[in-house]
């Protein structure tokens, strides 16, 4: 039996999506033992993960004590408007927090963790026998501190990016902070023995940048252990069921809605038989356009939920939701598509562009991809007669395809990585 090796893993754990815990969860069936390191401000008592908690300063708690607001992962700017009252899109405070962000968010919020990480981090690494490092984003201070850690004591270093930094497609601010933010990550990442991101055009985006790196895509996925085997019960009602934060300006419920009013207006869709469930944080302007479409009994924003709700939410489901990121086609992937491959329940995608999102439904048969409104009220038509015919709706998704996304097979991936470098 090979001997066990020690993998660091810097991340910021209320950011990280399962791909991280899933990750560590499977490393060491390939003989790699991994060691979490995350801010305290992380709690968690389900994860039979070891976590190496340091401490944290938040750059913004004066902010958040003036203006009474949540401490924690809860998103700041949607705090900030909601305690202004401001429920649209776009504003005048919007423009005026994304330019206070450019300066005060440099390299991001999480910069108050890098000293104390720093120090957590020598002390694991000469303590422990440490053999390479993952470093996680977002955020980037998460890179920052692999590379002081990468320069002090030799040890090889993988740069995972779940996000691209400056070649964001949600980038927020102007382009003179990213040209700053450019010129940084050249700099960190040159660093950087390898680097690994979450997609194939990605992959490619961050080889055009960083010339001469050696740059993989490991695409995220979900736990083998999470997959809705035997299938849970589903709702009495026809139940839509979207899971997760949703983006103002970049995802638009416009479509859908419009298609939902006209099928129940035109009786094809019962509206007493009939609900559309949102969870995840709670957007204001949401609320406005679900009434503006006279959809509020049928459409509820229920907030946020644990990850064991979200999940079992969406095996009880008859179909799952995902909206699209809106004119771009190289987007990424949603961690929530790999999430509703999991619950075995069919998919149903709205949007423009994003041809992966597509690529992936199409490669799994979980689901469908639709950019126009007839298209997407054909497809509601189609599976809610199916449904008032049989009580449900079929699912006819390629478990042979879908098993290549499982976590345990990005753990393989990434291992591979770790044994090229180390």
């Amino acid at each position: 039996m090979s001997e066990m090796k020690k993998v660091l893993i810097i991340t910021y754990l209320p950011y990280a999506t399962p791909r991280i815990t899933g990750l560590a969860k499977y490393l060491p069936d390939f003989d790699w033992d991994p060691l979490i390191m995350t801010p305290h401000c992380f709690r968690r008592t389900d994860l039979e993960l070891r976590l190496i908690e340091t401490p944290y300063r938040d750059a913004f708690s004066l902010l958040r004590r003036i203006l009474g607001l949540k401490p924690g992962e809860d998103d700041l700017r949607r705090q900030v408007k909601a305690r202004f009252g401001v429920n649209s899109k776009k504003s005048l405070l919007d423009y005026i927090l994304t330019a206070g962000g450019a300066i005060l968010n440099y390299p991001d919020a999480e910069r108050g963790w890098k000293s104390f990480a720093i120090s957590e981090g020598s002390k694991i690494i000469e303590n422990e026998g440490i053999n390479a490092i993952i470093s996680s984003s977002s955020p980037v201070t998460s890179h920052l501190i692999a590379k002081e850690l990468k320069t002090r004591y030799k040890i090889p270093w993988v740069a995972d990016l779940r996000d691209l930094w400056s070649q964001n497609h949600n980038y927020y601010y102007g382009p003179l902070r990213r040209l700053i933010d450019r010129r940084l990550e050249l700099k960190t990442l040159a660093k950087a023995d390898a680097i690994v991101t979450v997609s194939q055009p990605w992959a490619e985006k961050l080889s055009t940048l960083h010339k001469g790196k050696t740059v993989y895509a490991i695409t995220s996925g979900f736990d083998p252990a999470e997959i809705n085997i035997p299938p849970a019960s589903l709702t009495p009602k026809f139940t839509i069921t979207h899971t997760g934060s949703i983006y103002p300006g970049k995802q638009n419920f416009s479509k859908f809605f419009t298609a939902l009013r006209d099928l129940i207006s035109d009786g094809t869709i019962d509206r007493n038989n009939f609900e559309v469930r949102l969870y995840g944080p709670e957007q204001a302007w949401l609320t406005l356009e679900i009434r503006e479409y006279r959809l509020g009994d049928i459409v509820r924003q229920y907030g946020m939920m644990s990850r064991k709700t979200a999940i079992a939410k969406q095996r009880e489901s008859h179909l799952l939701l995902h909206l699209s990121w809106e004119g771009c086609e190289q987007a990424g992937y949603s961690y929530k598509l790999f999430e509703y491959l999991a619950a075995r329940r069919p998919i149903i995608s709205i949007g423009l562009g994003n041809d992966m999102t597509e690529e992936l439904l199409n490669e799994t048969k979980a689901g469908v991809h639709f950019s126009t409104l007839d298209d997407i009220k054909c497809e509601l038509t189609k599976l809610y007669q199916e449904y008032s015919l049989s009580g449900e709706i079929s699912y006819g998704g390629n478990e042979s395809i879908i098993c290549r996304y499982d976590h345990r097979v990005t753990a393989m991936k990434f291992v591979e990585t770790l044994n090229r470098v180390a």
